[in-house]
């Protein structure tokens, strides 16, 4: 990948686009998120991508990791170290970012081989640091309160974050939009992922942010209430 580009959402969020997996960028006056870091090697691009949208990497105040796969902790660290940034996720899966434990076995049914062994095609995540543990409920200062939602199934610790003042919700990999709104993949516990999609559709967002797909941004509620409805495990 020679570079990343920003693609605006809505004002102050980005989405940034790393062909398997992505990230998300939330801009406040006092400083930027990100949610999720894309693959490892793809700090300088990400940084250069952040400065294309005229905004500076180093006011990224802290990285918010869904959960542990490859393709969401990758750049964390070193994004973090260069750029002062403190790096999020949930106790369960920080021992598995930090290469403290193995990685979960996702449970694959026969149509998900072929995507499982495409998504291990990006680079393996080195050992990362987290800097700090969430749990559910907890609230984050940035995007006016955002909210951590347990979401386990995908990995034990998945979470989602939901900004209820801007109606933005980030599912991580419990759901998708591959090409519409459905229930994601890659399941280490697929009855229990579904569990956590059921309860994301609750929230009932106005803008949709999986980690594979598309954002969505017309009719996201209905659509994520939609595919809960008719997903199964």
């Amino acid at each position: 990948m020679a570079s990343i580009e920003l693609t605006r959402i809505i004002p102050r969020l980005h989405l940034l686009d790393y062909s398997i997996g992505q990230a998300y960028l939330w801009q406040d006056e006092e400083g930027l998120t990100l949610i999720d870091a894309g693959w490892a090697g793809m700090a300088d691009e990400t940084a250069a991508a952040i400065r294309s949208a005229g905004l500076d990497p180093d006011r990224l105040r802290r990285i918010v990791l869904t959960h542990c796969h490859r393709d969401h902790v990758g750049s964390a660290q070193e994004l973090a170290d260069r750029h002062g940034a403190e790096i999020l996720a949930h106790g369960l899966d920080a021992p598995v970012i930090r290469g403290e434990a193995p990685v979960p076995e996702p449970h694959l049914l026969d149509w998900e081989l072929p995507i499982f062994e495409h998504g291990v095609t990006s680079p393996e995540a080195p050992p990362t640091r987290v800097d700090r543990e969430v749990v559910d409920g907890e609230v984050l200062d940035f995007g006016g309160g955002a909210v951590v939602v347990h979401a386990p199934g995908h990995t034990p610790g998945s979470i989602a974050v939901h900004l209820p003042r801007h109606g933005v919700l980030f599912t991580g990999d419990t759901v998708a939009s591959v090409p519409d709104v459905m229930f994601g993949v890659l399941h280490v516990d697929r009855a229990l992922a579904l569990d956590s999609m059921r309860l994301l559709a609750k929230l009932g967002p106005s803008v949709l942010c999986c980690g594979h797909g598309a954002p969505v941004t017309s009719e996201a509620a209905a659509r994520l209430t939609a595919a809960a409805a008719t997903a199964s495990a």
